[in-house]
């Protein structure tokens, strides 16, 4: 019988595989979406649950009921800190003005960062500075409210870009009220997720790539890549070969998830002993199709789209 040739997984894509510098993502590429509006959220990963809905797809369930698992990310309102504006130079986009918000901040946030004396003097109640004339781009810097959902006391700030036609005045607003889940993203609409995965340490190339077992009367190693043969040519050994390494908490980007339910109501989704390792949902809460990278208690980042697939997968919650 032929010997099953299996070298090695991974994706190339990936690389290199190494710790991610803060446990929440950073989001580098926005889409281009017509219209006035942020494109971004984020939440706290609750845990895994499966719910019953209508299937309204082109599949061979459609309209019949069927069970679905869902990921429940709780989301506390966002707090804004800043406007930031940012022009295009010969090295890339460059901040040069930053407006502060007027209203209070947590006092938390000095966990996080140290607010400087220009701009506490900035935060005067119910004054907006001046927005600049010209500009390349313009970011909605927030921080979260973890402590609204007893997980911790140290929020998390990160920026949020807008739509492409932004107007001076939903600049002003955005800058002087709290941002909520449904004030972003509404009920049927795909979202890609991005997140931080689960930590997993040094491991070796049967776990971080997959490579077989070697048979147990090879010499040396039996669980390693084998014979290097071409991979050792030129005098070292190609990255491209499945070495041990760090794997897992690592940045990645799941995109198109469904945005099933957004919901203020708890109790609708809260068993009576809590979710296990992480307890009860106090706050709005999403639910999106399927799972996603990260463990519980994690911060999840959400945005609009940037593959959109054409809206054929409206469905309709039964429970």
């Amino acid at each position: 019988m032929a010997k099953r040739h299996h070298p090695r997984h991974g994706s190339m894509q990936f690389w290199p595989r190494k710790r991610a510098k803060r446990i929440y993502p950073r989001i580098k590429t926005w889409p281009e979406v017509v219209g006035t509006k942020l494109l971004g959220f984020a939440g706290y990963k609750a845990g895994m649950t499966q719910i019953r809905l209508r299937d309204n797809s082109e599949s061979a369930t459609k309209g019949q009921i069927i069970s679905v698992p869902v990921t429940i990310l709780e989301c506390p309102p966002l707090k804004p800190l800043s406007l930031r504006f940012y022009k295009q130079t010969d090295d890339g986009l460059k901040l040069f003005s930053e407006i502060s918000t007027s209203q209070e901040t947590n006092k938390e946030l000095s966990r996080k960062t140290n607010l400087s004396k220009k701009k506490k003097q900035e935060r005067v109640k119910g004054t907006v500075s001046i927005l600049p004339d010209k500009y390349d781009k313009v970011t909605l810097q927030v921080y979260t409210q973890p402590k609204l959902v007893s997980l911790k006391k140290k929020p998390e700030i990160f920026e949020i870009a807008f739509s492409k036609d932004v107007t001076p005045e939903f600049l002003k607003e955005s800058l002087e009220k709290e941002i909520k889940a449904s004030d972003v993203f509404k009920e049927g609409q795909f979202v890609d997720a991005v997140a931080v995965t689960i930590g997993k340490g040094f491991q070796g190339p049967v776990k971080r790539f997959g490579v077989s077992l070697r048979a147990k009367k090879s010499e040396k190693t039996k669980r390693g890549a084998g014979s290097l043969g071409p991979w050792n040519q030129q005098q070292h050994t190609m990255y491209r070969i499945a070495h041990a390494g760090q794997t897992g908490y690592h940045i990645r980007t799941e995109y198109n998830k469904l945005l099933l339910k957004i919901s203020s109501k708890p109790e609708e989704i809260n068993p009576v002993e809590g979710i296990q390792k992480y307890g009860l949902v106090k706050l709005d809460y999403l639910l999106l199709q399927g799972s996603i990278a990260g463990p519980k208690k994690r911060l999840i980042r959400l945005r609009e789209p940037v593959r959109a697939n054409s809206p054929g997968l409206t469905q309709e919650v039964i429970q």
